[in-house]
C-alpha cells in the first residue's frame, strides 16, 4: 500500500472532502505512475481522481463500526513515533 494514503474511516472529527480527494489523488498517481500527467493524459487522470473520490466517499459513508472514533492527534503522534523509530540512525 502507498504510505502516503492514510486511513480515513472512524475518526473524530470525520474525514473531509479534501482529505478524500488527496487520498484519491495519491491512489491514482500510484496506479498511473504519473506525479503530474501530460496534457494528453490530464483529462483521464483528473476524471479518475474524481471517480475514486466519489467511490471512496460512498464507501466511507456506508461503513459501520462499534469501535469508538479514533482521535486524529493521537494517531498522528503514533505515526510520528513510528516514523522516528523507523528512520533513527
Amino acid at each position: 500500500m502507498c504510505r502516503n494514503i492514510k486511513t480515513l474511516f472512524n475518526f473524530e472529527p470525520p474525514v473531509t472532502d479534501d482529505e478524500i480527494h488527496a487520498a484519491s489523488l495519491q491512489f491514482v498517481r500510484k496506479l498511473s505512475g504519473f506525479n503530474k500527467p501530460s496534457k494528453a493524459n490530464e483529462a483521464a487522470f483528473l476524471a479518475a481522481v474524481e471517480e475514486v473520490a466519489a467511490v471512496s466517499k460512498r464507501l466511507l459513508s456506508s461503513l459501520e463500526t462499534n469501535a469508538p472514533p479514533k482521535n486524529r492527534e493521537e494517531e498522528a503522534a503514533k505515526a510520528r513515533a513510528r516514523s522516528a523509530q523507523r528512520f533513527a540512525a
